[in-house]
């Protein structure tokens, strides 16, 4: 990302601020349902304006962001970015979202928002064979934010609310204290379908995190 322009968004529903920046090719647009499908609309020709290889791809790409933004939507998503691309025929697509969740178990009982201790709370997945899902945890400290706890790895992953199914993602998820309160924590997510290149999303997905903020 750092041979990469990106872009800076902050959405303007989060109730304390929040920004992120994105690579320069990826997309960000309205989610909820009543903008998304213009947007998505302008969007989508505002980039085939602007690289016209992808005209044959229109409805592939369209169709991709409209279910992406319905995802992060119904998932309460403040905020989504993402990537839909095309390579030889090859679909590759990922998600960045930023969503607020409560520091508190299924019992209402109250959570600790110290990194430390969420890291403590998470659980790790160790593969048992080649091709199994994995996860490990950390901390990491983000620059002008401070520290926060993280998971990444392969991880199978609801289809959605609700459905017993589930999709195995390259996924990359850092929780982070909300600053003035004690029941607030800040998950930004990012996910990708794309297997076989999970080290480098995992990659994107910290540099990107890297340059969120409270506004």
């Amino acid at each position: 990302m750092s041979e990469t322009e990106s872009t800076d968004a902050t959405h303007p529903d989060a109730p304390f601020g929040v920004s992120i920046s994105l690579p320069e090719s990826w997309w960000e647009f309205d989610i909820h349902p009543g903008g998304r499908e213009g947007t998505i609309r302008s969007l989508v020709n505002e980039r085939i304006r602007a690289v016209p290889e992808l005209t044959p791809y229109r409805s592939e790409v369209s169709a991709m962001l409209r279910r992406m933004a319905k995802d992060a939507h119904d998932s309460g998503a403040l905020y989504l970015g993402c990537m839909a691309e095309n390579f030889d025929s090859v679909p590759l697509s990922a998600t960045v979202t930023v969503s607020v969740v409560g520091a508190r178990n299924e019992q209402g009982a109250a959570l600790s928002t110290d990194p430390r201790a969420i890291a403590e709370s998470l659980r790790t997945i160790t593969p048992r064979r080649e091709g199994d899902a994995w996860r490990k945890v950390t901390t990491v400290d983000i620059p002008g934010v401070g520290p926060a706890a993280r998971t990444y790895g392969v991880e199978d992953v609801p289809v959605a609310q609700g459905d017993n199914r589930t999709l195995r993602m390259v996924l990359t998820q850092t929780y982070i204290p909300v600053p003035g309160t004690t029941d607030q924590v800040i998950l930004v997510s990012g996910a990708s379908p794309v297997l076989d290149l999970a080290e480098a999303f995992h990659d994107i997905f910290d540099a990107v995190t890297g340059t969120f903020r409270f506004v």
